[in-house]
């Protein structure tokens, strides 16, 4: 089987095509080529297939073989690979996924593409979309495991993610991440973000991912970083905040209630895997 490694500052993915619907057990085959010591490696699998709805579509499942509705990171290399594989021909186009049908520009410098920018939808607190058990919503409560308090708010951008800030205190995304995805409030899991603010333009987020743990960056995890910065008023009311990652940095456009998300992607190299 033919596939292509990229990343995303350091979001890692597989990508394979499957135009014909042949693959089986797919969730198996996301475990078996993600596993970084007897596989490709990889954060999760991406699909490429036809789509009735859009231009293309795409199906993303995490390293465990747990199926993610939408992931950042994965939708600008995916909005890298159907351009330069001509599957799409123009600088703008519609991606379905499982969170919906999402708009993608690609940017270009000197014929190259240089930034894929994805429009990432509206953010949504209500505990039923989230979803939460038995909660209207989950915004700046505290919460308390283990004997250690987090102050968490839960937000919807296209999976959900739970927004904890480090003020006076350190958090590890390992430790407290693991700990806290699988909470009997989560209906589904929740991703969990550590988020500090370094000036009013410019935020770090530490993403513990459900289904692939503590990566180098998410970018739905960025998007509802700076959603729920804004709400609180700790950044600046502007279009445009810059969101550092362990891997790299995002821009994030936040205009009205619609998200927008601009930053590179990668080819690292391609090749033949046999399953």
């Amino acid at each position: 089987m033919d596939f292509y490694k990229m990343q995303g500052i350091g979001n890692d993915f597989v990508f394979i095509e499957d135009f014909n619907n042949e693959i089986q057990e797919e969730c198996e085959l996301a475990k078996k080529v993600c596993d970084r010591h007897f596989g490709i490696g990889a954060d999760g699998l991406v699909i490429v297939r036809k789509s009735d709805l859009a231009n293309a579509k795409m199906v993303i499942i995490n390293a465990d073989g747990s199926r993610a509705s939408m992931c950042g990171n994965a939708i600008r290399c995916f909005g890298k690979y159907v351009y330069e594989h001509k599957i799409v021909k123009d600088l703008k186009f519609s991606v379905e996924t499982g969170d919906g049908v999402k708009e993608i520009e690609i940017i270009l410098e000197k014929d190259k593409v240089k930034y894929v920018r994805v429009y990432m939808g509206k953010p949504s607190y209500a505990g039923a979309d989230i979803p939460l058990v038995n909660m209207e919503n989950l915004i700046g409560k505290e919460i308390t495991v283990d004997g250690k308090t987090y102050k968490m708010t839960t937000v919807l951008m296209g999976v959900p993610h739970t927004i904890i800030f480090q003020e006076n205190e350190e958090y590890d995304v390992i430790a407290d991440g693991s700990k806290l995805e699988k909470l009997p409030m989560f209906k589904e899991g929740s991703n969990i973000n550590f988020v500090k603010i370094i000036d009013k333009t410019h935020i770090r987020v530490d993403t513990w991912e459900r289904g692939a743990g503590a990566t180098l960056a998410c970018g739905t995890g960025c998007s509802a970083s700076v959603v729920v910065a804004k709400k609180f008023g700790l950044v600046d009311n502007i279009e445009e905040i810059f969101v550092k990652a362990p891997g790299g940095e995002l821009v994030i456009e936040v205009l009205g209630d619609d998200v927008h998300m601009k930053g590179p992607a990668e080819v690292v190299f391609q090749g033949k895997i046999t399953i």
